[in-house]
């Protein structure tokens, strides 16, 4: 499932593969885009779950994957993995096709104009990049959401902080034992900034190659500690994981309800676990 750490690593490849590459042709939804046609790229960068490809004549893709989007590369005339009706948005250039299958979105703005500018600015800082403090990501949880908002639908909104999506969601709230219903007004600051302290450590251990890991421990176990692991014991206390539907969006949360049945934990074991895990 792509999150903030994946599309992090996607703009990587991507910028080494075709900056300063100009593109043979592009398709979007199978049609041409014409405007693009011998364009050069200038850069490929990210935010949060957003990508972007800017190119030399003012042109920028925005693309953002979902839940089911992803890229591949093949040299040109290589049978393709997934079906054709299936490519979002195809980029071919030096002899290769770069292939976005299954893209939640995809659109074409002007670098400089107000459109891009306002995708980029209503996103809360790359917690994969920005390094942000936790007291200005309190103030813009303030701003922006009620005190009733639960803890399941602040991770998720990345007007506070983005890069965390589903899988994040759920590993956070494990690790600093809150009750993924909690509501933002009955957290403490400590709590707050635990959350998303755990989640920058999370998507910046991740940047490298191999798969999302979240559970470090060398047991043979398993790599998360909770997600996708419903109806199985809790690598904590052995009581069986829960998976709901919880939040604005139902999306799924997994939980464990032993561990997680509070509000978080005091500063003292926020530091100590996190630091340990």
């Amino acid at each position: 499932m792509p999150e903030g750490d994946t599309i992090h690593k996607l703009a990587t490849f991507l910028s080494g593969a075709l900056v300063d590459q100009r593109l043979d042709g592009a398709r979007l939804q199978g049609r041409a885009i014409p405007a693009l046609a011998q364009d050069r790229i200038l850069q490929v960068t990210s935010k949060g779950k957003h990508l972007f490809i800017d190119f030399e004549g003012g042109a920028s893709l925005r693309v953002h994957l979902g839940m089911y989007g992803s890229w591949h590369r093949y040299p040109i005339g290589q049978t393709w993995q997934k079906p054709a009706h299936r490519a979002t948005l195809v980029l071919s250039a030096a002899g290769q096709d770069y292939v976005c299958f299954n893209a939640k979105e995809v659109e074409i703005l002007d670098t400089h104009g107000l459109r891009r500018r306002d995708r980029t600015d209503r996103l809360g800082p790359d917690l994969s990049r920005d390094a942000p403090a936790a007291e200005s990501l309190l103030h813009r949880a303030r701003d922006l959401l009620c005190p009733d908002t639960e803890l399941v639908d602040l991770l998720l909104d990345q007007r506070i902080a983005s890069g965390i999506g589903n899988v994040y969601k759920s590993e956070v709230l494990f690790l600093v034992r809150c009750a993924p219903s909690t509501r933002l007004g009955d957290i403490s600051e400590e709590t707050f900034a635990a959350l998303y302290r755990t989640a920058e450590r999370l998507l910046l251990n991740n940047l490298g190659g191999g798969p999302r890991v979240t559970r470090t421990v060398d047991d043979g176990r398993g790599i998360l500690w909770v997600y996708g692991r419903a109806g199985q014991p809790c690598f904590r206390c052995r009581a069986s994981l829960l998976r709901e539907r919880l939040g604005q969006h139902a999306r799924s949360t997994y939980w464990c309800p032993a561990c997680q049945s509070g509000q978080g934990v005091s500063r003292e074991r926020i530091d100590r676990h996190v630091g340990a895990t």
